[in-house]
């Protein structure tokens, strides 16, 4: 028994005599060789952190990607403008009550959404200039068929407003598509892209970016906010320079009155001044994952976008687009417009010179921005004669408001040249007209804008008359004097520098320009 745990000592010992000389060998073989090749660890170093990082980015990809909310790309019309040189980006933000979003402002119960807000941004295709138009709400356009949540196609509709084209269908959560088409309707540009933001991603957005500095122009306080409340309340808003997130930003952009004229073409003067703070406070905070990846997590999960848009990747690089334009090529301006009534009219031509610039990819003041971009369709809007305007069904009256003779034969012949049906001439009560004047009936507003665009600077009236009169004043006479006529006249190749003078640069003062009256 003993020899036996002898034998079996002496084997454990031999065993572990080996192993220890296994041992030396090794590390005499070590020595022999020298240390591993350290360029070699670093490589498998760097292959394992990038290898992660890939993994990381991968990761945090589907988590945005799985934050974004797209609509039905089945509700864009069928027939839509062609390609246009840069970038047509359409902003909405949605008073949408649903979500959560009742908490946040609005009435409760109200189940449809409406636009509070839209604006067509352009980034020129040279990506070193973009301007945002604000379009009222409250504009009077036509709206063209749209998709119905139940699968109907809507009826066109002349002369609506234009926020209830995003209330088409009566859905909790509008209709996106409907909104794009009349945008298209009424510009002839092709919007390339649509996202749609509500209260609540507005407000955690703002959060994200740690607040944006705004401007009030006064004290406001709770019953400006709510002109319901019945009482003054407390201050909500000191007047001059803040900070504002959250639910204190969704506040600031959605309040009308107390300021200015209270209208909502005053509150869209100080939503562009908000939103030419939020991109100062971003390009100033730089364009690094720091600022961005906050941003994008509040973004994706608060944007409703086009198919086109739906990815983390294509919005971020949407967002890299604006890298590069200085803040004072960053411009924001109303589409002229005139009150008519309670409600907006959209003014002939500026309005359409103004879509006719954008669509030749030109600034407001002219320059080309193409980028040598441009495509070969586009033509500059000089080019473009007005005499393609077609009057076909449009019955109008042509009365003499001059004392130049014969002056309602000339433009009644140009009108039946153009289809429109003159049912006579005569001469105006009054002949002293220094303007042009085109007065309507409330049916005929269509009409009366397609005859604005032969008579250039002319005053759309509405009125009680149940037609369509066209009163002729000097500025016409002057022109049939010189031997042309407004109607072969190009449409203007640029808005009236007084126009162009009151756009918002990015970077200018936050408390200039917030309001009318």
């Amino acid at each position: 028994m003993t020899g036996s745990r002898g034998a079996r000592t002496g084997g454990r010992a031999g065993r572990a005599a080996q192993s220890r000389g296994r041992g030396r060998a090794a590390a005499q073989g070590r020595g022999r060789k020298g240390r591993r090749n350290p360029k070699r660890m670093f490589a498998v170093v760097s292959i394992s952190v990038a290898v992660l990082l890939v993994a990381g980015i991968g990761a945090l990809y589907l988590k945005l990607d799985g934050n974004i909310t797209t609509f039905d790309a089945n509700g864009l019309s069928k027939d839509r403008p062609s390609d246009t040189a840069g970038q047509n980006v359409l902003m909405i933000g949605s008073d949408s009550r649903a979500g959560g979003n009742s908490a946040l402002g609005g009435a409760a119960g109200q189940d449809v959404a409406h636009s509070d807000t839209t604006i067509l941004l352009h980034v020129y295709a040279d990506h070193k200039h973009a301007v945002g138009i604000s379009i009222p709400r409250d504009s009077l356009v036509d709206i063209p068929p749209c998709l119905l949540p139940g699968g109907k196609w809507s009826a066109e509709q002349p002369s609506a407003m234009f926020n209830s084209a995003f209330s088409m269908g009566d859905s909790p959560s509008g209709n996106p598509a409907c909104t794009q088409n009349t945008v298209e309707k009424l510009t002839g540009i092709r919007v390339d892209h649509t996202m749609v933001v509500d209260f609540k991603g507005f407000s955690a957005m703002t959060s994200a970016v740690g607040g944006v500095q705004v401007c009030m122009p006064n004290n406001v306080y709770q019953g400006d906010l709510n002109p319901n409340l019945g009482y003054k309340g407390k201050l909500i808003f000191p007047k001059g320079l803040q900070t504002v997130q959250g639910q204190q930003a969704l506040n600031y952009v959605r309040l009308r009155h107390g300021v200015g004229d209270g209208s909502d073409i005053g509150r869209m003067k100080r939503q562009q001044a908000f939103l030419s703070s939020l991109m100062k406070k971003v390009q100033g905070e730089g364009f690094s994952p720091t600022t961005l990846l906050p941003l994008a997590d509040a973004a994706t999960k608060s944007l409703t976008v086009d198919p086109g848009l739906g990815s983390a990747d294509k919005l971020l690089s949407f967002a890299m687009s604006m890298k590069g334009i200085d803040l004072h090529n960053i411009k924001f301006i109303t589409a002229p417009w005139r009150y008519q009534g309670e409600r907006v009219a959209l003014v002939h031509p500026d309005v359409d010179a103004l879509w006719a610039e954008l669509k030749a990819d030109r600034t407001l003041d002219g320059q080309d921005a193409s980028g040598g971009k441009k495509p070969a369709a586009a033509t500059s809007p000089s080019a473009t004669p007005v005499s393609d305007v077609t009057g076909t069904g449009i019955v109008v009256a042509v009365y003499n408001g001059t004392l130049d003779h014969g002056l309602a034969a000339k433009a009644a012949q140009k009108l039946r040249d153009d289809n429109f049906t003159v049912t006579g001439t005569a001469t105006a009560t009054s002949q002293q007209h220094p303007t042009t004047i085109i007065e309507y009936g409330a049916a005929h507003l269509q009409g009366a804008q397609t005859l604005a665009k032969l008579f250039p600077g002319a005053k759309l009236e509405q009125t009680a008359t149940s037609g369509i009169n066209l009163v002729l004043g000097q500025d016409y006479a002057a022109t049939a004097a010189s031997g042309t006529s407004n109607a072969s006249s190009p449409t203007p190749s640029a808005l009236s520098s007084q126009e162009a003078s009151q756009a918002r640069s990015a970077d200018d003062n936050p408390c200039a320009n917030l309001s009318y009256g």
